[in-house]
This record gives structure tokens, C-alpha cells and sequence, in this order.
């Protein structure tokens, strides 16, 4: 298991992650940086304790925006997909119909012809 050096309001940290991930764990914790600098610039040095949990709670509000829009695009593709389903069944059926009907109006014309060679 590696183990990562990391920088969060200027203290290295160590942490271990799975192999392959620690770009990923690099970057996740970049973000947490960035957001302890930023309350740094709005709330001062509040103690490190603080400032790592006012982070994560920014982050976590910022996580459950997310979750909440993905949830409303899953259910708007929901819905798209049954109107899309119930259009397409719609559209079946009226080609059924509109088939049935040029069937019909052949076998007329065909008749007309047929008395038409017959008088």
C-alpha cells in the first residue's frame, strides 16, 4: 500500500491509499487545500482543527448540490425516456394504421381498375 506525502494548510501529511490512486489522492487533496486558503482569506487562522472541518463541510455542501442535480437530470432522463418509449409506440401504431389504409386504398384503385378493363 503507498503512502503519500501531501500538503494541507502548509503541513505535510502522509497518508496510504490503494496502488494507482495516488494521483488521484494528490488532487483530492489539492481541493481540500485550495478550500482551507480560501477560508483562510475569509475567516483567518481559526485553528487547524477548525479550518479542516469548515473545509470538509464546504466540500460536503458542494458534494450534496451535486448529488442533488444529478438525481434531478436521472429523473428528467426518466421521464424523457417513457415519453420517448410511449412515442415510439404511438408512431408504430399510426404507421399500423397508415399501412392498413394504403392497403385498403390499393385494393380499392384495384378494383376500380378492374371494373374499368372489365366495361
Amino acid at each position: 500500500m503507498p503512502l503519500v506525502n501531501v500538503m494541507v494548510n502548509n503541513r505535510a501529511y502522509t497518508i496510504a491509499c490503494d496502488d494507482g490512486e495516488e494521483d488521484h489522492l494528490r488532487e483530492l487533496a489539492a481541493h481540500v487545500d485550495a478550500k482551507v486558503k480560501e477560508l483562510l482569506s475569509s475567516v483567518g487562522q481559526v485553528g487547524e482543527p477548525r479550518l479542516l472541518l469548515m473545509a470538509a463541510l464546504l466540500i460536503a455542501d458542494e458534494h450534496h448540490d451535486v448529488a442533488q442535480r444529478l438525481d434531478a437530470v436521472t429523473a428528467e432522463r426518466d421521464a424523457l425516456r417513457v415519453s420517448h418509449d410511449e412515442t415510439a409506440g404511438r408512431l408504430s401504431n399510426s404507421e399500423a394504421v397508415t399501412a392498413g389504409m394504403f392497403e385498403a386504398a390499393t385494393r380499392r384503385i384495384e378494383d376500380v381498375v378492374n371494373r374499368l378493363a372489365a366495361a
